[in-house]
């Protein structure tokens, strides 16, 4: 079985890691932006190029007799390869690019939710000039969140009290928006606990994966500015510890409402990772956002202890036959932390030799932003390497974790928070104070 996979981040070479996990026999074709050492030792073939150039990726799957296809990021998606590769009998666990709307457009999400009465929603509004922009923040009272409609690279978001202190502030930060030619939305901000919750989908059926938290601030305690995520981490009971069962399927029941509502609307199911952004607040769970791939870092959290086959998955989403089979994860917690170069997110360094040969288990280890030279690994300015420690609970997870990615050497940096119990303690008192 020839299996391409687009992308060559930390996500994909979980990705490939999964798919060579295998027991069925398959051959991985990469084509990506950038050569990473841990995805080039598992692939057939390897291809550079940009992963929005459908021509060129299209041809690469025509020329390798690929049978299906496994989109990473979320950039071929919004440019439609999923639809260009259907067009040559190449199907792909990945939306087309009507779907992956329901990431790549805030607003259109917004509107699909409002219209199919689907709970988990702000209040909000679109617009694409500044009238009526005061009015309605005023009428949200200093709880508003600013969306740019588009991929933006995570950086698009700007909160009240985070990132906007002032009413002024928030307004030249739409007018900034206008001048790029960029449309927005603005929401009521969600007070509580982020978590994100992914589902494998087939169009019609769902399999739910363990819940995950990201933390996108920079430093410890949260702070700093918001990044692609700083790491991440998952509970061996599949549930976090600030969450109910109830809010669990609360969750799931959103993630199964938006498939239905976009089979509804559109009559073409979602084929893909349906992955949901979530908060809890004292009012249930809300939705932030969705994503329409796998999430990284929380990626390099569920793929390791998924238990079932993940190319029957796969084939299973083609298909349409997910409920078919059972999906299962072993009870594992996870703990994921990102080394990153100095200075990131705001002024990174770059082409700085980093040295993994001290860490001991180099299955921990998920490669990003580095590029393999003959001398040996450099970062490349962006998120360096994923470490993901897994033990029998999250302080076992946590401790391998923390251990691993001190054995990297370089100018790199990571949150030495994530997946602690002091950090965590917080995030449930917060919780309880609601």
């Amino acid at each position: 079985m020839n299996i391409l996979l687009i992308g060559s981040g930390a996500r994909e070479h979980a990705i490939a890691r999964a798919i060579r996990r295998s027991p069925q026999e398959t051959n991985i074709f990469c084509f990506g932006s950038s050569r990473n050492p841990g995805i080039f030792e598992l692939v057939h073939e390897y291809n550079f190029g940009s992963i929005t150039d459908i021509r060129a990726i299209t041809n690469f799957a025509r020329k390798k007799n690929i049978d299906f296809a496994i989109v990473g990021p979320e950039a071929p998606l919004e440019v439609g390869i999923v639809d260009e590769l259907k067009k040559i009998n190449i199907p792909a666990v990945g939306p087309t690019k009507q779907l992956a709307q329901l990431e790549t457009s805030k607003s259109f999400t917004r509107n699909l939710l409002k219209e199919f009465y689907i709970p988990g929603e702000p209040k909000f509004k679109y617009f694409n000039n500044l009238k009526g922009v005061r009015e309605f923040l005023t009428e949200l009272n200093q709880l508003y969140v600013i969306k740019a409609d588009g991929l933006m690279g995570g950086k698009g978001v700007k909160v009240s009290g985070d990132h906007l202190h002032s009413y002024e502030e928030a307004f030249e930060y739409c007018q900034e928006l206008i001048n790029i030619g960029c449309s927005f939305v603005i929401e009521e901000k969600f007070v509580g606990q982020e978590f994100s919750l992914m589902s494998f989908c087939d169009g019609e059926n769902l399999a739910h994966m363990p819940a995950v938290q990201d933390h996108k601030r920079t430093f410890v305690d949260d702070q700093g500015s918001n990044t692609g995520g700083m790491g991440s981490y998952s509970d061996n009971n599949h549930k976090l510890p600030f969450l109910t069962d109830e809010d669990i399927k609360q969750a799931h029941e959103i993630n199964t409402s938006t498939a239905r509502a976009l089979y509804g609307k559109f009559s073409e199911g979602f084929k893909g990772i349906l992955y949901g952004g979530f908060m809890i607040t004292k009012n249930g769970v809300k939705l932030i956002e969705y994503n329409a791939r796998f999430g990284d870092p929380e990626c390099e959290n569920i793929l390791p202890i998924l238990k079932t086959d993940f190319v029957t998955i796969c084939q299973a989403i083609i298909s349409g036959n997910l409920d078919k089979i059972n999906v299962e994860f072993i009870n594992k917690a996870t703990v994921c932390k990102y080394a990153v170069p100095n200075g990131y997110p705001d002024n990174p360094v770059k082409n700085q030799k980093i040295d993994t040969s001290a860490v001991h288990d180099k299955n921990c280890l998920y490669y990003a932003s580095v590029d393999a030279r003959e001398d040996g690994l450099y970062e490349t300015g962006s998120r360096t390497i994923a470490v993901v420690g897994i033990g029998d609970n999250l302080e076992e997870a946590e401790r391998i974790a923390e251990e691993e990615i001190c054995r990297i050497k370089g100018p790199l940096f990571h949150r030495k928070d994530i997946g602690t119990e002091k950090l965590i303690r917080k995030k449930i008192e917060m919780v309880n104070n609601l």
